[in-house]
């Protein structure tokens, strides 16, 4: 079965790959932005053996090959080593893709990887691919200094003619990755070089520049207050919003007035300006008064998707629904699998005044 490359893209759209060449420093500048923005990290080696139990040996028959010691690993000749090595990374990658779009359904995942470029085209948005890189020579003596590398530092060292096994690994790697430093850097690729000397702290906040990734401090959550400023400044977002459905009315409704009792709306803001919204309201768009209160008018601007911003209104609608003496909140939705990602469950069918049929999920608060 083959899937065309924009499906692939649409089911990784929340996922950020960096990659680049050994020491480049993308294990390192991954874990940095997961600590920093709460997101989790999928590193392909460490998912390697697991990946290996699960393959065939005919059909992923790099993964499967084994080696005695460390003499038949390293005594291969460069050629027959780089190619083993693209072979594993060519067959692994399948496991990956399928790992990765059921993890990255419950929200941002940071991938630490291998692709080359062609593979970053095939499978993502150049937004979403990020290229830590370092010049290839003679880098085994670095690669084995690193605690998170000692069993490959041991393995090689283990060899009978350990210099012998370095200058084998080395000349593999610099085959298998000089012609990719060069093209990554003529490419149009976003990559950082760990040879122009910048220090972590730089190359973490360079990547996540280009990522968009925004600190929780940076968004605040507001409730807008009928009649205010900030009603007004909302009703505007929503007119110059993409939102073409039904942003007309929902902009009346706010500088009209109609919510009523405990019925609100929130605003998503970053630097002072509204980048995101939703409401909690007694009806929505459905013949069915018994049911609610509703989380509904869901919408976050375009520049600031995938970076939780929906959750995070969700969230805050749900506590403040809580704190009303509320015990479940609904959503309706034309699609399928957006909402559990945010403790909903699918409950039925439901018709809207239009005809047309939509989900409706439900969470107990």
């Amino acid at each position: 079965m083959i899937f065309q490359d924009n499906v692939i893209k649409e089911y990784l759209r929340n996922v950020y790959f960096i990659s680049g060449t050994p020491c480049g420093g993308k294990t390192t500048v991954s874990r940095a932005l997961a600590e920093k923005h709460g997101l989790p990290v999928y590193d392909i080696d460490e998912m390697f053996e697991i990946h290996r139990a699960l393959s065939d040996k005919e059909i992923q028959h790099n993964m499967n090959r084994q080696f005695r010691n460390a003499d038949e690993f390293f005594g291969r000749s460069v050629e027959e080593y780089r190619n083993w090595l693209i072979g594993n990374t060519r067959e692994q990658l399948d496991y990956v893709l399928l790992d990765l779009i059921k993890l990255s359904r419950e929200g941002i995942v940071l991938c630490d990887c291998h692709l080359t470029l062609e593979q970053a085209a095939q499978i993502t948005d150049p937004s979403r691919a990020a290229f830590l890189i370092k010049e290839p020579i003679d880098i085994v003596d670095e690669y084995c200094s690193r605690p998170d590398h000692q069993g490959f530092s041991d393995f090689i060292r283990s060899a009978s003619d350990f210099e012998k096994a370095k200058e084998v690994c080395n000349k593999t790697l610099l085959s298998l990755n000089m012609d990719f430093y060069r093209n990554v850097r003529s490419s149009g690729y976003f990559y950082v070089d760990r040879s122009d000397g910048r220090s972590r702290e730089e190359t973490v906040r360079l990547v996540e520049e280009h990522f968009g990734l925004i600190p929780d401090n940076e968004i605040g959550i507001v409730r807008i207050e009928n009649g205010s400023a900030d009603a007004e400044r909302l009703a505007r977002f929503i007119e110059n919003s993409a939102w073409t459905d039904v942003k007309d009315h929902i902009a009346k409704l706010i500088r009209d007035s109609e919510l009523t009792d405990w019925e609100t709306m929130f605003a998503a803001e970053k630097d002072g300006r509204i980048i995101g919204m939703c409401s909690v309201m007694k009806t929505d768009y459905y013949p069915m008064p018994e049911v609610f209160p509703w989380v509904s008018c869901i919408f976050v601007d375009e520049a600031y998707r995938g970076h939780r911003i929906s959750g995070r209104l969700i969230d805050h609608a749900n506590g403040y629904l809580k704190a009303l003496g509320f015990e479940h909140s609904y959503i309706p939705t034309e699609y399928a699998g957006l909402y559990e990602r945010y403790g909903y469950r699918y409950l039925r069918e439901i018709v809207n005044y239009g005809g047309g049929t939509d989900h409706l999920y439900v969470k107990k608060l």
